[in-house]
């Protein structure tokens, strides 16, 4: 390698040029990435802190924020476009009033930060009002960061009543991932979100949306019917104070139209006859109870018109009910110490039908569970050509093994359903639901479910013993996996 002097057109002092034999020995040798940035962010930290070299005011309420133009047109569309364009009176000014929400006016020196620091502290108090300046103002890389926050501590913001206002904020900017997950969340935690004093401030559009779901995960239609009574006198209490145009009667058929009634039991049925809201509203409920009844009593020739209209046939439906009649709890202790290809064998049986005529239909099921991979050994396989050798297979996946151990005569459609429980913030709650609709018959009589919990996160956690590192463990220890099948018969 040799060196040579090298004078640059603008300048009469030398440079030196390193040459060699090959470029990679010259890349290596001569090439050094300098990191400065740090440095560079702590210098325009000190601009906005230090309030140095402003070109700018914001008021913002009460308060006034120096800024620097180039730093706000750099950071949002929203400021480009009017400190930057003459067709908006702001861009010219010194002085600039901006108007927000009294929640985003206390989180707005925050906000102005990030664009200097690129950091930010987020919680489940704040991130509303930050992805609402975030959204307001285009600052697309902030609101990427609230939403994906958002999507990973719904359960967390239930539990300090953020909820309702999570959903409708989503559901309005059409922030689609965020409301999936908090619909999700309601839908399947139904029973624990009544029971918060956000219950009351879901919407009634949005109320009567989740109503209409046939994957609510409830114990029984009984107990939605009672959860959707306490949220109807919440909202008479706000209906008698605010006089809002909509009467409790009216509100009262719109979400009761949603129970499914020939899911309860007749002695539950019998029992609603003694509710206050349904001696209140005779004329709505009898068409409904006369229905349930002939579904019980097995007259389906009657109700053949209830069954193909729209509007009535999700009354036949069931929902994904944990009672023990149509589900099992699966639960499997001391995680940490299970070894590779362990299997879990449990046996329940279930219902066939809601109705009470058939209430003699049952099935009973054996489940086989997977949760550190599946292990086959090698065997040797007879078939007519011979004897066939069938090397060992390792399948690394969570399977469930759901075996119909009578013997079905005909085809029997069902819809399979297994429920995922996760623990977040000390709180346990059901994270996901995996469905499956599947036909046992005579030959036909197991469905594996494959990649039930990704394998690698349940696992790669339990080899170093680190809960932290799955929210699919539940339990004082978190090393207990919980899961419920709910099996529902499809006609």
């Amino acid at each position: 390698m040799y060196f040579e002097e090298v004078f640059e057109p603008s300048s009469s002092k030398p440079r030196r040029k390193c040459s060699s034999s090959s470029d990679d020995e010259y890349n290596e040798s001569c090439q050094i990435t300098i990191d400065n940035s740090g440095n560079i962010l702590k210098v325009l930290k000190d601009l906005f802190v230090e309030q140095n070299m402003c070109d700018i005011q914001l008021k913002v309420g009460n308060k006034q924020y120096g800024a620097h133009r180039f730093i706000l047109c750099a950071s949002s569309d929203v400021f480009q476009a009017m400190l930057m364009n003459p067709e908006w009176t702001e861009w010219h000014e010194s002085h600039v009033e901006l108007q927000e929400l009294p929640i985003c006016e206390n989180v707005f020196y925050t906000f102005l930060e990030y664009f200097y620091t690129g950091k930010i502290l987020i919680t489940h108090t704040n991130v509303m009002p930050i992805l609402a300046l975030a959204d307001k103002y285009l600052v697309k890389s902030l609101s990427r960061i609230c939403l994906t926050y958002m999507c990973r501590h719904v359960p967390h913001a239930a539990s300090h009543n953020q909820l309702s206002s999570w959903l409708q904020y989503s559901s309005v900017c059409g922030h689609s991932r965020v409301f999936e997950t908090c619909q999700n969340y309601f839908k399947w935690n139904f029973e624990s979100v009544a029971n918060t004093s956000d219950f009351s401030n879901f919407d009634v559009e949005m109320f009567v949306k989740i109503l209409q779901q046939s994957d609510i995960v409830v114990h029984n239609e009984m107990m939605l019917f009672n959860c959707v009574v306490r949220w109807l006198q919440l909202q008479r209490i706000r209906i008698e104070k605010n006089g809002a145009a909509e009467s409790f009667k009216e509100l009262v058929e719109r979400t009761m139209k949603h129970i499914r009634f020939p899911m309860m039991t007749p002695r539950e049925l019998a029992e609603l006859l003694m509710s206050p809201i349904i001696k209140q509203n005779k004329e709505f409920f009898v068409d409904r109870m006369a229905i349930s009844m002939k579904y019980h009593s097995g007259y389906t020739d009657q109700l053949e018109a209830y069954y193909s209209c729209k509007d009535t046939k999700l009354q036949f439906i069931p929902r994904l009910y944990t009672s023990d009649s149509c589900s099992a709890v699966l639960m499997i202790e001391n995680f940490w110490s299970l070894q590779s290809y362990h299997t879990s064998t449990f046996v329940f049986s279930s219902h066939l039908s809601a109705a009470e005529h058939e209430s003699h239909k049952i099935s009973e099921w054996e489940v086989d569970l997977y949760p550190k991979g599946v292990y086959f050994k090698k065997c040797l396989l007879i078939v007519w050509q011979g004897t066939l050798e069938v090397p060992e297979e390792i399948l690394p996946t969570v399977r469930l093994s759901l075996t119909c151990r009578d013997s079905p005569v005909s085809k029997m459609r069902v819809k399979v359903s297994v429920l995922i429980y996760g623990l977040q913030g000390g709180v346990e709650y059901l994270m996901e639901v995996k469905e499956r609709v599947h036909y046992f018959t005579p030959q036909d009589k197991m469905l594996n479910i494959d990649d039930l919990i990704p394998f690698n996160e349940l696992n790669t956690s339990a080899i170093f013993k680190d809960a932290s590192d799955t929210p699919y463990l539940v339990g004082p220890n978190r090393d207990t996996l919980k899961l419920n099948i709910v099996i529902a018969p499809i006609k």
